[in-house]
């Protein structure tokens, strides 16, 4: 009786600090690699006792499952409507160009914006696909004049293994170079600054007093050497 009632104790105690429990994450973009990915592996590593669980959707989805509690926390590719919730950048991440082997782009390391200009591209309908042609329209349009842009009612991996036999690019983010599709290859983008970045955001509820997501929100500004306050409902 005594083992057990210190047993309960314990377990008490390391829910109460986050270390025991359940954390429900919620995503828009693939985990193949990038900080995502490191990220979750890592928070998992050192939180075991942690019943975690993800899922990638689109972000009105995931913003629904905010504000019914089935959802602790939202990391969005780009920007959200955010009333009522608490809005934090977390990290940015390179975007990627996905080019059939047959393009000339393949010999280059890097791709900058105006090399890409006369080039056809092929998008997912689901996110983050509107984002990404948006961002697309924002720096090729030329003239007034937009880029020739498809959006697919296919998945991002769909569009990803049919690109090498097409005459399209495709845009993604580094979290999807992770996986590889025959003849094709994947070269960062470039602006006049350096690599071009997409902002990654956390979304989460401040009366949301599940403690492994304050633990992982801690977790997180540790990681990124972030300064946001947590704060306590």
């Amino acid at each position: 009786m005594v083992a057990n009632a210190d047993r309960m104790v314990a377990n008490t105690r390391a829910a109460g600090q986050g270390r025991a429990g359940s954390l429900f994450v919620g995503h828009n973009s693939s985990v193949s690699a990038g900080n995502m990915r490191a990220t979750i592996l890592a928070w998992q590593e050192r939180n075991p006792d942690v019943d975690f669980e993800s899922v990638e959707t689109d972000r009105g989805t995931l913003l629904a499952g905010l504000d019914a509690g089935e959802v602790d926390i939202a990391i969005l590719l780009g920007d959200a409507s955010h009333n009522g919730y608490r809005r934090e950048p977390f990290w940015s991440e390179r975007i990627h160009v996905a080019v059939p082997g047959h393009n000339a782009l393949t010999e280059r390391e890097i791709v900058h914006w105006t090399d890409l200009r006369s080039e056809r591209f092929l998008l997912p309908q689901a996110d983050p696909g509107p984002d990404i042609r948006d961002m697309l329209i924002g720096r090729l349009s030329q003239s007034g004049t937009p880029p020739d842009i498809r959006l697919s009612q296919t998945s991002r991996e769909t569009v990803l293994s049919l690109l090498g036999a097409g005459n399209r690019l495709s845009v993604v983010c580094e979290g999807s170079t992770g996986v590889r599709y025959p003849d094709l290859v994947y070269r960062p983008i470039h602006g006049e600054r350096g690599p071009a970045l997409t902002c990654y955001s956390g979304y989460w509820r401040d009366d949301n007093a599940n403690p492994p997501l304050r633990r992982f929100l801690a977790f997180i500004r540790k990681r990124f050497a972030l300064s946001f306050d947590i704060k306590a409902a």
